[in-house]
């Protein structure tokens, strides 16, 4: 579709090369890059900064600690199991829900202790990490996300992107999982990606592999009927991030609690591509916007002018999903 380089430069769709070199290499400080790579490091830097973050379980640095595990895990029923320093939802673990001496996953699928034991110990050899570097298990509360998306999501929980650039919001998606992505929230694997009105956090469009869908292909719910609850203090969430972090290009994964509303789930230095996809849009034009403002705006300030600047007009948003 946008295979013509001149076509691609008049959308203004960014591509990888100058990604890398007019975004991630000139607004993001190698030195922070550990801030964001190691997700317990996140979570310490967000909860400090009073950033709203799934609750942290216990870690697991040492194989010699898989012997308490049946002790860590009394009494808790849902818990989420990832590795520190990994990439690309590899490594993690989700267990609604126990049934005795077993644990179940979203799918339905049945583990004994010994088998979470050993995906524990995958994660500290590093097998998952960047690098293949030893690891640290991090074992966090289980999201109960919002009902909203009941109709949205197949076995997962499904999280927002935003991507931010130099603190400000400048464009947003929701991934939904779908029985092809395994319940996982990964375009890449089979998940859809929706892309969002900045102004309101309705629906714009869908896709699924980079081609357009109307409705989830297993809920069969139509996604232009589709409005995230809580826009703003989501877009105050990922803006927010800028200051803890000092990158100046940002990937934000938010999810929304139905108790504790949106959580920061984590963060990405080197956020892909596919968002446009998703929004029908190039980014490079909201970027070269944000570039002419000024520097010393507070979050607040911030959020407001991507709202005014990169938002739909009301009813433009629906109308924009029932076109495709």
């Amino acid at each position: 579709m946008f295979a013509n380089p001149f076509k691609l430069k008049k959308l203004g769709i960014l591509g990888m090369n100058k990604r890398n070199i007019h975004y991630i290499g000139a607004h993001n400080d190698r030195k922070y890059y550990p801030l964001v790579d190691n997700k317990l490091k996140t979570k310490i830097i967000a909860q400090s900064a009073g950033i709203a973050v799934p609750k942290l379980i216990k870690t697991i640095e040492r194989q010699s600690q898989l012997r308490y595990l049946k002790e860590i895990l009394e009494g808790i029923d849902g818990f989420v199991l990832k590795p520190s320093q990994g990439s690309g939802g590899k490594g993690i673990l989700v267990i609604v829900k126990r049934e005795g001496d077993e644990f179940i996953k979203a799918n339905g699928q049945r583990l004994e202790l010994r088998d979470i034991q050993r995906d524990i110990s995958n994660i500290l050899s590093g097998l998952y990490s960047l690098g293949g570097k030893p690891d640290v298990a991090m074992l966090e509360t289980l999201v109960e996300f919002d009902p909203i998306f009941d109709r949205y999501s197949y076995e997962g929980v499904p999280d927002i992107r935003v991507i931010t650039y130099r603190g400000y919001p400048a464009m947003a998606m929701l991934r939904c999982s779908t029985r092809e992505s395994d319940g996982k929230a990964n375009l890449h694997q089979g998940a859809v990606g929706v892309g969002l009105n900045i102004a309101t956090g309705k629906a714009l469009y869908a896709v699924q592999h980079g081609s357009p869908v109307t409705h989830h292909p297993d809920t069969g719910y139509d996604f232009s009927e589709l409005e995230i609850p809580h826009w703003e203090k989501i877009l105050t969430l990922a803006a927010s991030c800028y200051e803890v972090t000092h990158l100046g290009y940002l990937g934000v994964d938010i999810v929304l609690d139905k108790n504790l509303g949106p959580l920061i789930l984590e963060l990405n230095a080197r956020p892909g591509l596919a968002i446009q996809i998703a929004n029908r849009m190039g980014a490079v034009k909201r970027y070269d916007v944000i570039d002419t403002q000024q520097a010393n705006l507070d979050v607040a300030q911030r959020v407001k002018f991507s709202m005014e600047h990169f938002g739909m007009k009301t009813g433009e948003d629906s109308m924009m999903m029932k076109e495709m």
